[in-house]
């Protein structure tokens, strides 16, 4: 079966991605399959996990960056290669170069995570640190490639880069050949559309299902108009899908072969990260926990069983330290209270034992005398607890109030 590519490229088949598995063979890791047991329990039938996050440099990225690289003429090795990257597609071609023993210079952000920067460069890469945001950077890339000769190396819009990231689609039918539905995020779609891809030509009764970010989500009106669109903006902490236009190669196969593109909220975003770490026993990136977050939004729209792709699990300490707050939030494990109180000896002690009959965990807790809208005998008081869901949350407010206590959210 061929699928359409457009541009210079000829069309994109599945000998091409069964080419690209046998030269992945000994370089990227056959990634684990595992069984989640909470999900299945929600969607009514088995959801398995794709392991990507366990790849080599922690995401699928590798797979489409060494089959580019390794497809380059001896000429065009010798000129080196050159990526614009964030973080995923940096770390992969710089393993990937260093495989090949071809030199790699890789663009990233002045922001950019430094345990991704440090990663990048402990692969072999020379790090360049430019521009403020993604394009800017990739501009710098382009720009570099142009001046030196080397070979840029686009991170989802060429067919060498889908064929790689299609050997998952492969691995999924081999791991489970009972499959019905298939869950992957997109941003640029070069992942989505290398598993469409393999998966269509062998099994077109499985539901191919991508997953955008919603702040983030270019895909939805590119495919309204029948071509790609340009965002005016995008924002999501999932910066592994923070794309804000569709590939010229990745657009029509996407069009052709997925069945269905879902957004997900940041709050969605949050809670999936929080149960696969919490369930799953996972670390795992935003982006690579988008098809966790839809099927924990509408669980009986999938037909199982399902598989739901982690692409990823490179995410920075601190912004992990924020997501899981801010999931924790979301699924009211976190209650932030504001109440007012006597000021007099013992009046603390005692709403505090009233936050232990509640079973409540106090994480924080500030206590305020100057303020001039309070009253001469007044103080008040900012908790941050720790609860057990939003029923507990309820319960502890109703708690205070019974106590004769002001509670303000």
């Amino acid at each position: 079966m061929t699928f359409r590519t457009s541009g210079p490229f000829p069309p994109l088949i599945l000998d091409d991605v069964r080419g690209a598995q046998k030269m992945l063979s000994g370089v990227a890791r056959t990634t684990g399959m595992e069984g989640s047991r909470h999900l299945s329990a929600l969607v009514g039938a088995p959801v398995h996990l794709k392991c990507e996050n366990l790849q080599r440099t922690g995401s699928f990225k590798l797979r489409g960056a060494y089959v580019r690289i390794a497809g380059l003429s001896p000429v065009e090795r010798a000129s080196g290669v050159v990526a614009a990257s964030a973080g995923n597609h940096a770390q992969g071609v710089a393993l990937a170069s260093s495989l090949l023993g071809v030199r790699s210079t890789v663009f990233m952000p002045v922001g950019a995570p430094l345990p991704k920067v440090a990663a990048t460069r402990d692969y072999g890469a020379e790090v360049r640190l430019q521009g403020q945001v993604v394009d800017e950077t990739l501009a710098a890339a382009q720009e570099y490639a142009e001046e030196t000769g080397a070979v840029f190396i686009h991170p989802f819009d060429h067919p060498d880069i889908i064929a790689g990231q299609g050997t998952v689609g492969l691995e999924i039918l081999e791991q489970c050949p009972e499959v019905r539905t298939i869950v992957v995020g997109i941003g640029g779609g070069g992942l989505a559309a290398g598993i469409a891809v393999a998966v269509k030509a062998l099994r077109p009764d499985v539901r191919v299902v991508g997953v955008q970010a919603a702040g983030a989500a270019a895909f939805p009106p590119s495919l309204s108009a029948g071509h790609p669109v340009v965002l005016d903006q995008v924002h999501t902490m999932a910066d592994g899908i923070k794309v804000g236009r569709p590939g010229d190669l990745t657009f029509p196969l996407v069009q052709e072969l997925v069945d269905e593109i879902r957004t997900v909220s940041e709050d969605e975003l949050s809670s999936a990260l929080l149960l696969c770490l919490e369930r799953a026993k996972m670390v795992v990136e935003p982006a690579g926990a988008s098809p966790v977050a839809a099927l924990l939004s509408d669980p009986e729209s999938f037909r199982g069983p399902v598989v739901a792709v982690l692409s990823g699990g490179n995410v920075d300490p601190l912004l992990m330290r924020r997501v899981l707050t801010h999931g924790m939030v979301a699924a009211g494990r976190y209650l932030s209270l504001r109440l007012r109180l006597t000021d007099r000896p013992g009046a603390l002690a005692a709403m505090l034992a009233t936050l232990s009959v509640a079973d409540a965990n106090v994480l924080d807790i500030s206590h305020v005398r100057t303020d001039p809208r309070l009253g001469l005998t007044e103080a008040e008081v900012e908790l941050h607890l720790e609860t057990k869901g939003p029923e507990h949350c309820e319960e502890v407010a109703s708690a205070l109030r019974a106590a004769g206590y002001l509670v303000r959210s």
